[in-house]
């Protein structure tokens, strides 16, 4: 039996990893889980999986919860706690499902513990992969993506000798709501517009990014750390239809993807299973029906793109910066601030206007952060 502990467990990767225990009881067992302030979806996990303990970030929301006293689990709160429970001998599996730049202090905690995480929060990546790299080498700790892509390279790697036989790796992107949108014609599009993935059920965040394209870049950058290849490996590439996932291409001209409908519990079942693969309800690929298209990454996005392969040649700061910018720019379109388009703008404009550091430790990259942040709001106010 596997004890888990889910980091993020109220957003939509965290539906997916508890749809997979559920289905495998036999193997896997809910020891605890993390949240920010949805106390309502945390008593429901609680009555349906009775995990030991449940973290709450927002200590108005824990208050909150141990005075109503409705749950058996203990509950915790703060940093102290979060290390406490991170580093539980008793957790077998960490699962990072931590939206954003908030899951980096869980991602780092969990580096140094040996233990298994199963990578979700791919922003801790982007902005301190090196160290948190570096840290899971010297600890022995193992990190299997669960972002769909990501884990569709590690699947189509499995069983190869080392990477030096690969010649390209094909990151696919859905194209989100606005496939096959010019950027000029796309000025007036509401959040609801952008929030309306046409294949995944995502939360805001990530479909905002989804339809800007940035989530792709921000994969591109993680798939640089998690498989230490350079970009030039790397190919974003238009498809449409969400069944291919990755592609890896090898120096002998075989090429081997991984397909599934689009269904995240799939990835995550791959990622939970030890030497056979777990049981996991699905929608089969109707192989009889099958068209599959895929186009260039639109050439009024390459920008973007561009400003994440730099990224990825540079390091240190780069990629808080990048990813700070985002934030801020996905956080005032859906607080209806900015326009959809000037998501792009703030995200050039801050990346210009910040100057790169080096990075040596966790402090110096929250610091970063802090200051990324800051040139972000400067920018928003002055274009809204």
């Amino acid at each position: 039996m596997k004890n888990i502990l889910l980091l993020g467990a109220t957003g939509s990767i965290g539906d997916s990893v508890l749809s997979v225990i559920e289905q495998n009881q036999q193997s896997l067992n809910l020891y605890a889980i993390t949240l920010d302030s949805n106390t309502s979806k945390a008593k429901d996990i609680s009555e349906s999986f009775t995990p030991e303990y449940i973290h709450i970030n927002n200590e108005k929301s824990f208050n909150k919860i141990k005075e109503d006293n409705e749950i058996n689990s203990k509950v915790l709160n703060g940093s102290s706690d979060l290390s406490a429970l991170i580093n539980d001998d008793n957790v077998d599996i960490i699962v990072s499902a931590i939206t954003g730049f908030a899951g980096l202090e869980a991602t780092a905690i969990a580096s140094k513990t040996g233990k298994t995480i199963l990578l979700a929060n791919k922003e801790s990546i982007v902005a301190a992969g090196e160290l948190i790299l570096l840290s899971a080498e010297s600890s022995g700790t193992t990190i299997i993506p669960i972002d769909s892509e990501h884990n569709a390279i590690f699947q189509c790697l499995a069983g190869e000798k080392n990477t030096d036989d690969v010649s390209k790796i094909i990151i696919t992107a859905s194209g989100g709501p606005f496939l096959n949108k010019s950027l000029s014609s796309l000025k007036g599009v509401t959040k609801e517009q952008a929030l309306k993935h046409p294949n995944w059920s995502m939360g805001s965040k990530i479909s905002i990014d989804s339809a800007t394209l940035v989530n792709k870049c921000l994969e591109l950058i993680e798939a640089k750390y998690l498989f230490g290849l350079d970009e030039q490996f790397f190919e974003l590439v238009i498809h449409p239809q969400s069944i291919v996932h990755s592609i890896v291409s090898y120096r002998d001209g075989s090429s081997i993807c991984q397909m599934s409908n689009p269904d995240m519990t799939v990835p995550i079942a791959h990622a939970l299973s030890d030497s056979r693969r777990l049981k996991n309800n699905f929608d089969a690929i109707d192989f009889s029906s099958l068209s599959l298209t895929f186009n260039e990454f639109p050439e009024d996005r390459k920008k973007l793109e561009n400003i994440a392969r730099e990224v990825c040649k540079n390091g240190n700061s780069s990629g808080i910066i990048f990813n700070a910018a985002n934030e801020i720019a996905v956080k005032n379109f859906l607080e209806d601030k900015i326009s959809f388009n000037q998501i792009y703008d703030v995200i050039y404009r801050t990346f210009e206007a910040t100057p790169m550091s080096n990075i040596t430790d966790i402090e110096s990259i929250y610091e970063k952060d802090i200051e990324s942040r800051m040139e972000a709001k400067k920018v928003v106010k002055s274009i809204s």
